[in-house]
């Protein structure tokens, strides 16, 4: 089992900054693949980005150029820097860990309960 707990959601106005971090705990996390998603309000979960545990990164279309993901297995902690935002960011956003080279939920085995984003315009 893998534990993971995300942090770092809050309200900010449309054109700033928020870092997200998830911090895992249970075992060992260099093997997984951990990538982060989103709810947008009355929406279904979508894939944001996911970084593999061969290092290779992924993006979503609508947030490329603007999110950054990261890694720190000696931490067990995945990061989401989320720059330029905009009111259409506003969702839930949750993070996962699997082991299929995935973009989609069902690729993913375990799951943090999530933190607010809310962009204002």
């Amino acid at each position: 089992q893998v534990q993971l707990v995300e942090s770092g959601g809050g309200l900010v106005q449309a054109g700033g900054s928020l870092r997200l971090s998830c911090a895992a705990s249970g075992r060992a996390f260099s093997p997984y693949d951990l990538a982060w998603f989103r709810q947008p309000p009355g929406k279904e979960r979508e894939f944001v980005a996911a970084i593999y545990r061969s290092g290779n990164t992924y993006y979503a279309d609508s947030v490329k150029g603007r999110f950054t993901i990261s890694r720190d297995n000696t931490k067990n902690m995945v990061y989401l820097q989320m720059n330029s935002l905009k009111p259409e960011d506003t969702a839930v956003y949750y993070c996962a860990a699997g082991s299929r080279y995935a973009k989609y939920v069902a690729g993913y085995d375990y799951w943090g309960q999530g933190t607010q984003v809310t962009v204002s315009s």
